[in-house]
């Protein structure tokens, strides 16, 4: 089901201007703020009606195990679930002795904007009681990103009638607040019955502190508050507090038209191994520092730190504005995920909801870091760090598995893995081959090769050894890497998955190359000449399945000669088909759940021909139900490729709607950051045509009809190159670069090309392929979101 477009379309700006408590779950996703670090779901400031409540803390996780009918030797034994921690969002209002609730009385009027330039999220409301007194409150919302454990909330009320009025604020910190019962979903997460014990609280005349710790996981974490107060009024403050939790009231009579005005401060920091007075000193000097700069400062540095960043990121669009907001809005929730991480995961919904358990996946590294390679490449450096401390325990897994090197979890938080399913968990081993190739395109890109030499050498280092330990050679030579899942999770444990195949022949061949680069390091790591020549011969041998009589590439081999699904029978709400068939049916069908051989062609379209890729495009086209959110941009940047501009624009539009449309209906549970990440992808390389098999930036530029101007900035190598396409020509220029003698290469459809900081250089665009054969979708899977007819 489409549902109609809840946000009005505006290029800063997703503004609610009234409230549906039927969708709260949705909206609290939508206007969720983040820093990496800190994560406050958009949920009102008192706390009800909700949604879903939700306050998060990168990698604080509780421990859980992992049930199975039948288990078997190396399962995982428990997996680890994101905790609610302490709910600092908290601001209820009394007016007289009406507690302010939005599901009674009259709300007369009321908004909410989430500010991507600013980094807040303001609303306002006018509601008059069931008494019938009238007030009018504003409040807004931030999450620091230059104060990683910071978050504020400025809360003002003002009388709207003509009466004086008493008003009582009750500000609080809350631990252990109930959550909605577990969904049958495997994708949404379990539900946690109060996972957090108490360990120490404290009051202050203008707040408080709570401390707890999980039962199982045994962290440890602290969430700190602190008011200031502003009133022509007389005002009383005092503050309480018990176990789960701490109040600060205070108490007011205001005249008509006068304003009471809260400013709340919050500090959250957890740890696994410091003391409790250390934790309890840490969230206090933080609480110092906050106030400090004041709640002016806070928001003067968070809009200098996104100013910056749109600098540096921002994509701009002529012709299709909802697309030129969901962009907008897709970078900011990327960038939120990873701006503060800091050598913690990005997770598959960031901290936004608790979707799939809080877990990381191989979409960070293959959807969300690509954007941030370009954009914001320190978040990608502290996110390759994360996994390089995870490696221990990838050997652990690597050896219970019988394998050499390092075998990385399918899903995580802290490094184990924690997948209970091992078809789509344990035998999804083309992470490893995601990392190794993020860990390329950053070193490429940025020129860092002090992260290359210290941690970059022994990750490419471990997952070759992965491959070729998990991989072997047939009698004729070839090499193959059997009993694998590729990215499409309906098609498991088959021999020779091309995208598998393909990263893991890069992945073999950078190894050999950074070894022999540093071969002192090298050294010390065991690597021998022997063993890096069986890695470049391992990828010299790497089997590709292809049928030659019908003449495209198979996702898996044999994939062409199974049973094709029946989509005429299948009816739409049988979609996504996981929900509704049992995984041994899809396992043995030509279906295909989420771009797996498409993505192949993307990330390693190196390895194919023009002519294969439209042929391959053509057949996989056919059989792709799109129940994965991470389609629609694969799909995109390769329609266009292949030169079907119109169907890449729809597909576009999926991917960058995905939540502020809700489209998959889950969007309450999580923004979808792969998808988000996806829209920039959609656009930059598929529109854009980027692509960076060797390290130098290569753009094939076409825009479809509806698009008249595509303009966005990459960062390479310190050097930030604009490029600006237009339906005929493409202008390449090095902006904001104060050297004169500047220069970088970049290809432009083939064509190298020397780019300067003198002047610009505009190329023509050459006409895009004619008469091509048509393309379709298995019944009623085609884009969900075509072109409005109302678009210039």
């Amino acid at each position: 089901m489409i549902r109609e477009r809840a946000y009005p379309v505006e290029p800063w700006h997703v503004r609610e201007t009234q409230l549906d408590v039927d969708v709260l779950a949705q909206s609290e996703s939508v206007f969720a703020l983040s820093n990496g670090h800190v994560g406050l779901r958009g949920n009102l400031d008192e706390g009800e009606p909700h949604g879903l409540p939700g306050t998060y803390l990168n990698s604080f996780y509780e421990l859980r195990p992992l049930p199975y009918a039948e288990a078997g030797f190396g399962f995982p034994e428990s997996g680890q679930t994101i905790v609610n921690v302490t709910n600092g969002k908290l601001i209820r209002l009394l007016v007289d002795d009406e507690p302010l609730d939005v599901r009674y009385g009259e709300l007369l009027a009321h908004e909410r904007v989430l500010d991507l330039r600013a980094g807040t999220l303001h609303r306002t409301l006018h509601w008059r009681s069931p008494a019938g007194r009238e007030v009018r409150v504003h409040s807004t919302r931030l999450v620091s990103f230059r104060q990683r454990s910071v978050a504020a909330i400025r809360y003002e009320v003002e009388v709207a009638d003509d009466r004086p009025l008493r008003l009582i604020i009750q500000s609080e910190l809350v631990a252990n607040e109930a959550l909605p019962p577990q969904s049958r979903d495997p994708r949404v997460a379990a539900v946690l019955e109060s996972p957090l014990q108490a360990e120490e609280e404290l009051t202050t005349s203008d707040g408080g502190l709570l401390l707890h710790r999980t039962k199982v996981s045994g962290l440890r974490v602290a969430a700190a508050m602190g008011h200031e107060v502003d009133s022509a009024s007389r005002t009383t403050i005092e503050s309480e507090g018990y176990e789960d939790w701490v109040r600060t009231t205070v108490g007011c009579v205001l005249e008509p038209g006068q304003r009471l005005s809260v400013v709340k401060y919050l500090t959250y920091g957890w740890s696994s191994r410091r003391s409790l007075p250390a934790l309890r000193d840490q969230v206090g000097a933080a609480l110092a520092a906050a106030k400090l700069d004041g709640w002016g400062g806070l928001v003067r540095e968070q809009r200098e730190y996104l100013d910056e960043f749109w600098d540096a990121a921002d994509v701009e669009i002529d012709g299709d504005p909802e697309v030129q907001q969901a962009v907008r809005f897709g970078l900011f929730h990327v960038l939120q995920a990873g701006a503060r991480a800091e050598r913690r995961p990005i997770a598959a919904k960031g901290l936004t909801g608790p979707g799939y358990d809080g877990h990381a996946f191989w979409d960070t590294e293959m959807f969300v870091l690509p954007v941030l390679t370009y954009t914001h490449p320190a978040a990608v450096r502290d996110a390759l760090f994360w996994r390089f401390s995870t490696l221990e325990q990838a050997h652990e897994r690597a050896r219970t598995l019988n394998l050499a090197g390092a075998a990385f979890p399918w899903r995580t938080i802290e490094g184990p893995e924690s997948s209970g399913y091992w078809p789509a968990g344990t035998a999804a081993f083309h992470i490893a081959a995601g990392i190794a190739d993020a860990l390329r395109r950053y070193v490429l890109i940025s020129g860092d090769q002090q992260l290359e030499r210290e941690i970059g050498l022994t990750l490419l280092v471990e997952t070759a050894r992965l491959w070729r330990s998990l991989g072997h050679h047939d009698r004729n030579g070839q090499f193959h890497i059997d009993g694998v899942t590729g990215p499409d999770e309906y098609t498991a444990v088959k021999n020779d998955n091309i995208y598998t195949n393909l990263m893991a022949q890069r992945n073999l061949r950078a190894a050999a190359e950074v070894a022999m680069r540093y071969r002192d390091e090298a050294f010390h790591l065991g690597v021998t000449d022997e063993e890096a020549a069986a890695w470049r011969d391992a990828a010299a041998a790497m089997h590709i399945p292809y049928d030659d009589e019908i003449d495209v590439h198979q996702q898996v081999e044999g994939f062409t000669r199974l049973q094709e699904w029946d989509f005429a029978h299948t009816p739409q709400d049988k979609y996504p088909l996981l929900l509704h068939y049992p995984y041994f049916d899809l396992y043995r069908k030509q279906v295909v759940k989420q771009a797996d051989l498409v993505l192949a062609m993307h990330w390693r379209g190196d390895a194919f021909t023009d002519e294969e890729k439209l042929r391959n495009f053509l057949y996989y086209e056919r059989r792709t139900v799109r129940d994965s959110s991470l389609s629609a941009c694969t799909q995109s940047v390769l329609s266009a490729e292949v030169g079907y501009l119109e169907l890449a624009h729809s597909y576009l539009r999926e991917a960058a709607l995905m939540d502020l449309h809700d489209l998959n209906e889950n969007t309450r549970d999580g923004v979808h950051m792969a998808s988000l990440a996806g829209a920039w992808i959609a656009l930059v390389a598929g529109f854009g045509g980027l692509r960076d098999h060797d390290g130098v930036p290569s753009f094939a530029p076409r825009l479809p009809s509806r698009i008249g101007r595509l303009a966005f900035s990459l960062q390479c190598k310190g050097i930030r190159l604009r490029v600006t396409v237009r339906p005929h020509e493409t202008t390449y220029v090095l902006h904001h670069h104060t050297d004169p003698d500047a220069t970088m290469e970049v290809r432009h459809h083939g064509e190298s090309v020397q780019v300067t900081a003198a002047e610009p250089v505009t190329l023509p665009i050459p006409p895009p392929p004619e008469n091509l054969p048509p393309v379709e979708q298995p019944p009623g899977r085609a884009p969900l979101l075509r072109l409005p007819e109302h678009l210039p």
